[in-house]
């Protein structure tokens, strides 16, 4: 710990205490506890984020957009980015990695799994609020991150080129994996699609709203505040809502898709954006809800077919594992596709 103490001095001059915070499989991130004040430190992992410097200025626009906006429109803490003690928004190590600072939000939690519909009904509702907050500001003024992020025939493409040249034996997931993906190809297309038809529109988006990254109060009643900023980017709402949903809906046991909290998160979360949501944006509800499980599928497995470069494993096997539960659900949802359409057209209605 004496390297991170280094690092957290650069934010603060008096370290009590620095632990390892969350589970995130893409940056290091430390609570760091100071007599000053708490925050939360990161390691921006350099491989994935290759400008960093274009992750903190998207952030300075987001933070800066969202503070200018009436305090009483406001319903969620966006944590504020703290600066070294020489004036700087991050700090490089010596071995040129990029570190960041964030005010730690007191007094809550995140969670793995819902447990109830009200708590489904804040998801909904934060995801709206965020995507309304960030309505009004320009995509194409902030950087692209992640190129390629969320453009599912690339990785459609990368995983049929990376299969074609593997040497190794393919066991019976892996065959269930290879087959599952050869038969719902066309999946990943729509959304890509609909954007190049000029259907769907490039808005900014959180770029990664799983469940761990809504911060609910104590009580784990009440959402205070949507973290994990470094994914903000122009992007379809639809990978968003997408995501949220595979994220919030996904019953692990049997990898089954859940109807009733997917109703409950569609229906707070256009209470909230109804004011900007299209038609269209309607009509694509269901591709999204479909794809993001396939897609991060994909993209479990090719990771794991590559030797586990990208997503962080403890076992050899558990990409393999994470790409199968992924695979599940998104059959899942097939199955349900005639419910889940109904729910759509309902809220439409509405």
């Amino acid at each position: 710990m004496n390297h991170m103490s280094v690092i957290a001095e650069q934010f603060t001059d008096s370290i009590n205490s620095i632990t390892n915070l969350g589970n995130g499989l893409i940056n290091d991130t430390y609570w760091v506890v100071s007599d000053s004040s708490d925050f939360v430190l990161q390691r921006i992992n350099h491989l994935v984020f290759p400008e960093p410097t274009q992750i903190m200025a998207n952030l300075q626009q987001l933070t800066l957009h969202i503070s200018q906006k009436s305090p009483e429109s406001i319903k969620l803490k966006i944590p504020a980015l703290l600066q070294t003690r020489t004036q700087q928004d991050f700090f490089i190590d010596a071995q040129g990695q990029y570190w960041r600072a964030l005010a730690f939000i007191e007094n809550t939690q995140s969670l793995e799994c819902l447990t109830s519909l009200p708590q489904a009904q804040q998801v909904g509702f934060a995801l709206g609020h965020f995507h309304c907050l960030v309505s009004d500001l320009k995509a194409e003024g902030l950087y692209d991150t992640l190129p390629g992020f969320h453009i599912a025939p690339t990785y459609l493409a990368h995983y049929q080129t990376v299969l074609k040249h593997y040497s190794g034996q393919l066991n019976e997931l892996s065959v269930f994996c290879r087959d599952f993906i050869a038969q719902h190809e066309a999946w990943v297309l729509v959304l890509e699609n609909a954007k190049q038809q000029g259907d769907l529109a490039l808005r900014v988006i959180h770029g990664d709203p799983k469940l761990n990254n809504f911060l609910f109060d104590n009580d784990g009643k009440l959402i205070v505040s949507l973290i994990d900023l470094d994914t903000v980017k122009p992007g379809l709402v639809h990978y968003d809502i997408g995501d949220c949903l595979r994220s919030c809906c996904h019953h692990a046991e049997m990898n089954e898709f859940d109807l009733e909290t997917c109703q409950v998160i569609l229906e707070s979360y256009l209470a909230e954006a109804k004011g900007f949501f299209s038609a269209a944006d309607y009509d694509y509800l269901f591709a999204a809800i479909q794809l993001i499980p396939f897609e991060l599928g994909i993209r479990f497995y090719t990771d794991y077919l590559e030797g586990n470069r990208y997503f962080k494993v403890t076992e050899p096997e558990q990409n393999l594992l994470r790409a199968v539960a992924q695979f599940q659900l998104s059959a899942s949802i097939a199955r349900q596709e005639l419910a889940i359409k109904a729910i759509i057209d309902r809220l439409r209605g509405l």
